[in-house]
């Protein structure tokens, strides 16, 4: 079922419980410069996360091991609240390089579904339609963040809700006046970043606030057992 940002009053998510968030940050960054926005990726997540509590937020990414300023970025990844997992980069015949990391997204999507009440998946790759709806089908709600022309329309059908980042650019961009020595997002801690408000399509009536602290689900670890104790997924290479 798809809900409109045009038909509330106010853009909100409602109550959606633990959240885990699962970024295609190759998808991303080519969507994102398409549109000509610099994500900031600490009120991206902020914003996804709505009123629930965090349980992990994932970036997966293709690495160029001699790339000191992607590596500078990551690391800043890291040391923000998000799990890095990546891949390097693989030179095709034709000159291309890329890392393909579906399975590595869509494996962790399914082996963590029901430890979560509501994934947000940050990609608009129509390749993860069948992941999706997996991850539905054992009771979770699933949403789908992108920008509307460089998203597959099936994986925004099988979304509960999708969240056009073109809509809300201006709560996600990265600020113009802040620079860091990577390139990278910038940071704002917590208690200095002011609450940004969402508007609607047809701004002037309601605003909704995005949470200014990430509540993080602090009995996660507690919670685990050795359910996936065979599994193996590709995690940070420091």
């Amino acid at each position: 079922m798809q809900f409109e940002m045009n038909t509330n009053p106010s853009w909100q998510f409602g109550h959606r419980g633990r959240v885990a968030v699962f970024i295609d940050g190759n998808n991303l960054f080519h969507a994102a410069r398409f549109h000509t926005i610099d994500i900031d990726y600490n009120k991206l997540l902020r914003v996804l996360l709505g009123d629930g509590r965090l349980l992990r937020a994932f970036f997966y990414t293709g690495v160029d091991a001699g790339a000191e300023r992607q590596q500078g970025f990551l690391l800043w990844m890291r040391r923000n609240g998000f799990r890095v997992v990546q891949k390097e980069l693989k030179t095709f015949y034709d000159g291309t390089r890329k890392a393909n990391l579906d399975v590595e997204i869509a494996v962790d999507m399914l082996s963590l579904a029901g430890r979560y009440d509501t994934a947000v998946l940050v990609s608009g790759d129509e390749d993860f339609v069948y992941a999706l709806n997996a991850v539905a089908y054992k009771g979770c709600r699933v949403e789908v963040a992108g920008f509307r022309s460089n998203t597959a329309p099936r994986l925004i059908d099988v979304a509960d809700f999708f969240i056009d980042l073109g809509d809300i650019a201006e709560l996600v961009r990265k600020d113009a006046s802040q620079s860091g020595q990577y390139d990278i997002p910038s940071f704002i801690p917590p208690e200095e970043l002011p609450p940004p408000v969402i508007l609607t399509r047809n701004s002037g009536e309601n605003f909704s606030q995005v949470p200014d602290k990430i509540p993080f689900d602090a009995n996660f670890a507690d919670e685990e057992t050795d359910d996936y104790a065979d599994l193996v997924r590709v995690l940070d290479e420091r």
